[in-house]
């Protein structure tokens, strides 16, 4: 979809013909102009002055529109770690959302500290534990199927779908065969993120809470720790490659499935999965037209390294 869809006169009046609606719906009155402050290929943000504060409208294109009826079911099951969700027409992938508060990437240098990932990593734990019985809901809602038991054959078109070296093409084995290994650890897949970094989680009133759910995908649950940990906290503040030590995220992240299988070596399957989520993440996240972005994550798959 252009970008240009979004600022387009006849679809912002339809968007905000309908923000006017739910307000009036909640009792609400607007207080000043809507802003339009985001705008990309695939969705756009509205913010909304109203006598409550600010609210926030986003509108999804077709390959996004399943995250109104995520974030719909996580308000239903997991209330305290979404902003509140107002309002949501799942057809058309529109949300209406309160105000989260600010970003934790502005958060954690202000705070001088990585701590608030312990207790983000644990919910969005408890947050997949507590979906691992709606993956026939998530399915129909759209979310992309990216299970290992089809994740293999995903990645073979994806490799050969861009201008990818030939040892990437030459990993679907390698990819299969972690398939296999991650499996056998018996743990459910279930909604993942696929793209958890400090943009995502946001901090209100002291509570930290994960937002866009736009890349999240059905699959194995510990891929979300490739881009969380490998892809962010292992840099630090101060933006150096390993320069944190990961292990006691991961471990705070593993906490609750610990509670959940006694006995099973999830340090082991952390470890495995860590590695295979960048190939999840190389198909799940790929933008045609973006191949750059795409062999870099390749490049986490097989080397580690960007």
């Amino acid at each position: 979809m252009d970008a240009g869809r979004w600022t387009d006169p006849a679809w912002r009046a339809e968007a905000d013909a309908w923000v006017e609606e739910q307000l009036a719906v909640l009792g609400l009155t607007r207080t000043g102009a809507i802003e339009q402050p985001h705008v990309v290929r695939w969705s756009t943000v509205l913010r909304v002055p109203t006598s409550a504060g600010p609210v926030w409208f986003k509108a999804n294109d077709g390959s996004m529109h399943h995250e109104a009826g995520v974030v719909a079911l996580l308000a239903q099951r997991r209330p305290d770690r979404v902003p509140p969700l107002l309002a949501a027409d799942t057809e058309r992938g529109w949300m209406l959302m309160a105000d989260a508060g600010e970003r934790l990437r502005e958060v954690a240098p202000a705070e001088g500290s990585l701590d608030r990932w312990y207790d983000v990593l644990a919910a969005v734990a408890e947050i997949q534990i507590a979906c691992e019985d709606a993956v026939p809901e998530l399915l129909a809602l759209g979310v992309p199927d990216r299970r290992l038991a089809v994740l293999p054959e995903a990645y073979e078109r994806l490799v050969h779908d861009v201008p990818a070296e030939p040892r990437f093409r030459d990993a679907t084995a390698y990819v299969a065969e972690l398939c296999d290994r991650l499996a056998g650890f018996g743990i459910a897949e279930t909604l993942q993120h696929d793209d958890l970094h400090d943009a995502q989680v946001f901090v209100r009133d002291g509570v930290n809470l994960v937002m866009d759910w736009g890349d999240a995908c059905v699959s194995h649950p510990f891929f979300t720790l490739s881009v969380t940990l490998e892809g962010l906290i292992a840099w630090g503040l101060d933006d150096e490659p390993d320069s944190v030590d990961t292990a006691p995220f991961r471990d705070a992240y593993l906490a609750p499935y610990a509670v959940r299988h006694p006995g099973v070596d999830l340090v082991a399957a952390a470890t495995v999965a860590t590695r295979l989520g960048w190939a999840c993440r190389a198909v799940n996240g790929h933008v045609p037209g973006d191949d750059d972005t795409t062999l870099t994550r390749l490049r986490m798959f097989l080397d580690g390294k960007p």
